[in-house]
């Protein structure tokens, strides 16, 4: 499975199931269909398109959204929802995050608490799982930790190293001025409080 097939999935996925459970129902039953091989691309494919989100920007963006309260547990499950965006949405709020005030899943959160977003919750922390959990169904393996699952997408990427931390330059989202000019459109949706 290359990067191009990957993203078929995901909007195959996208079309064909609705709401976050659905699509990785969907996409589980897929995946344990597939040769061993192609499961293990598919999450090398998904860690290589994620971290392309990781970005300061993208950081901005993600702290913005969820009103200054944004762990890093947050931001990775925020970059995994943003593929579930699908290809385009993706891409284009990568290269400008401030892009993601133009997709219907933000535009739902907008003037609401993140207390109240329940499952329009901008994160899917159990996309990072689904080829694991296909995996584990096709080899019938209770590998609970995956160790088996992750050894393989080592072996996979072999010498190629994935990079650690953020690109770009840090930059404060509390700063007003700073956050209007770099994302003007998030800033007005979610201004955040000075106690933020």
């Amino acid at each position: 499975m290359n990067l191009e097939k990957f993203w078929e999935l995901v909007e195959t996925c996208r079309r064909q199931a609705d709401g976050r459970d659905a699509r990785l129902a969907w996409l589980r039953s897929d995946l344990s269909r597939r040769p061993l091989a192609e499961i293990v691309e598919f999450q090398m494919c998904l860690d290589q398109v994620t971290r392309q989100a990781f970005t300061w920007e993208l950081a901005a963006a993600a702290e913005m959204i969820f009103g200054g309260r944004c762990s890093d547990d947050d931001f990775c499950y925020f970059g995994l929802w943003m593929v579930g965006l699908g290809k385009d949405a993706f891409g284009r709020a990568v290269l400008d995050p401030d892009a993601l005030a133009d997709t219907p899943e933000v535009l739902r959160l907008a003037g609401r608490t993140w207390r109240t977003w329940g499952d329009d919750w901008p994160g899917w922390e159990s996309l990072d799982y689904v080829a694991l959990e296909a995996h584990q169904l096709v080899t019938g393996e209770p590998d609970e930790c995956g160790d088996a699952f992750y050894a393989a997408v080592e072996t996979g990427r072999g010498e190629h190293v994935v990079s650690q931390g953020l690109a770009g330059q840090r930059w404060n989202v509390r700063d007003e001025d700073e956050a209007a000019r770099r994302l003007p459109r998030l800033s007005a949706m979610f201004p955040l409080s000075a106690d933020a």
